[in-house]
């Protein structure tokens, strides 16, 4: 077990990644992203190295490299299928809302407690995620009016900015609220997350171990990895 501590007046704003931190819907993508490559013999391992925190096309790309494979990039407006990058990304995308839509989602108690305990202290959060459906997970979740600054999958394509590894996603999303890198805190579960925050230059990087994977966390660049959100205290050992 790991203690995290965001200081109000220090840490100007929490950006939290969505899957896996503030929903279980790190589940639900490992299941699609399972069927969509079941026969390429897809594993755990193969989820948190090549596809976890990266976009579905990023994700496409680096496990059918892992496996000495290559396809036609494609166009975003592919149907679903397996002609393209593009095609199979959008094939995993339409399983993954099946699954949301059939299901639903709960978000981490943990997580509700953590931003609660943000908000008596005063201290904004926003959501950064490498999703194209962030937003719909957000609103299944009653989350969504929680969070003025969503930084998601459409942001990151429609802005042209790399995803994460890339830093870039968290910088923005601290852009657009005022705050610099130095005052604001990331929290991760992805090990591609983890390695943005730390290229980053922001004020704390925490990780998130709910698979079992604190090494790889801390490997990546995490500067405290808590096993839940009650671990991070705000202010006052709250």
């Amino acid at each position: 077990m790991g203690r995290a501590d965001i200081e109000p007046g220090v840490h100007d704003i929490v950006l939290f990644d969505l899957d896996g931190v503030l929903t279980p819907t790190a589940e639900i993508h490992r299941v699609a992203w399972g069927a969509l490559f079941a026969e390429h013999d897809f594993t755990d391992d193969d989820y948190l190295r090549h596809i976890d925190g990266r976009g579905r096309y990023d994700g496409v790309r680096s496990f059918l490299a892992s496996r000495g494979l290559t396809l036609d990039e494609g166009d975003p407006s592919d149907p679903p299928g397996d002609s393209s990058v593009c095609a199979l990304g959008n094939r995993k995308d339409a399983l993954f809302r099946q699954m949301l839509e059939r299901d639903g989602v709960a978000p981490y108690a943990d997580a509700i407690g953590l931003i609660d305990r943000l908000e008596q202290a005063g201290v904004p959060a926003a959501v950064v995620s490498s999703s194209r459906n962030a937003r719909p997970v957000l609103r299944a979740a009653g989350l969504a009016p929680r969070f003025e600054v969503v930084v998601d999958g459409v942001v990151i394509a429609d802005e042209g900015i790399a995803g994460k590894p890339d830093p870039a996603p968290f910088l923005l999303a601290a852009n657009l609220a005022g705050v610099t890198a130095d005052r604001a805190l990331v929290i991760e579960d992805a090990e591609s997350g983890v390695s943005a925050g730390a290229a980053g230059g922001f004020a704390l990087v925490i990780g998130v171990d709910r698979v079992d994977a604190r090494k790889a966390l801390l490997a990546a660049g995490a500067d405290v990895v808590v096993d839940d959100l009650h671990e991070v205290s705000v202010g006052s050992g709250s």
